[in-house]
């Protein structure tokens, strides 16, 4: 695994088993530390989306689900986590709520997707791309499973251009291998490297110290952008990690 761009030198990267114990930690109380906080991004996002009857939903690191009584019942839903436990709290949520748009619930590493090509509509990813070993990677499968005109949304908190804010993220940087997220996460650098044509922006949370992305799917142009340089492309078929699919619809 190699540490990400968006890392200073020197500081420490994720890794999936550092997920899977952070999150494993994080799930019993996962919706009382981070359920209100984050929940007005959530809306946002899935509001900005505009499901539209029968479109192909997915959300990507779906955690316990906490977005998902928020789909119109029209949508059809699909979400992926890389963790069990944040995963079977997703689906006593579904069953609870009668969550007829939730279509299907998989244990899957987001990076390394066992979905087809242009599989949906929308790709959604909410509080994902710091935490995530490789952002890049991300955001190649994202642009992989959805067709080419759809659209991608990805909120997030990126590194703060205050000072005060910004040097105490800098400081938080070395325990990201324990809190399962990267505090000094740069908007910039990732919309940069990973080619993002983004559409538009808007702040969401407390104090707008979150950010939700609108994305268009232009994996065409980095298709040929690869192809001239002669890249393999990143999320070739070959070698993906094997996905589970725990629970689906009846």
């Amino acid at each position: 695994m190699h540490c990400s761009m968006w890392l200073a030198p020197g500081r420490t990267c994720l890794d999936i088993d550092a997920i899977r114990i952070a999150y494993r930690r994080y799930a019993r109380l996962y919706d009382f530390y981070f359920g209100a906080l984050f929940q007005p991004g959530r809306k946002a996002v899935v509001e900005r989306m505009n499901c539209r009857p029968g479109e192909q939903v997915l959300e990507v690191g779906v955690g316990t689900g906490l977005s998902l009584p928020l789909y119109p019942e029209e949508a059809l839903v699909t979400g992926v986590d890389i963790s069990p436990d944040m995963l079977r709290r997703a689906q006593a949520r579904k069953i609870r709520g009668g969550l007829g748009q939730v279509i299907d619930l998989r244990l899957m590493d987001a990076e390394n997707m066992d979905f087809d090509d242009n599989s949906f509509d929308k790709v959604v990813a909410m509080y994902v791309a710091s935490v995530v070993p490789r952002p890049a990677r991300l955001v190649d499968e994202m642009r992989r499973v959805c067709r080419p005109d759809g659209e991608l949304f990805i909120v997030n908190h990126f590194h703060s251009s205050n000072p005060v804010a910004g040097g105490i993220e800098n400081l938080l940087a070395p325990l990201s291998q324990v809190m399962g997220f990267r505090p000094d996460f740069g908007l910039g650098t990732f919309i940069h490297e990973t080619g993002l044509e983004v559409l538009d922006t808007r702040p969401v949370n407390l104090f707008g110290y979150w950010t939700l992305l609108r994305v268009g799917n232009n994996k065409s142009e980095r298709a040929d952008l690869g192809n001239a340089l002669g890249q393999r492309p990143k999320a070739a078929a070959s070698g993906k990690h094997p996905a589970h699919a725990l629970y689906r619809k009846a």
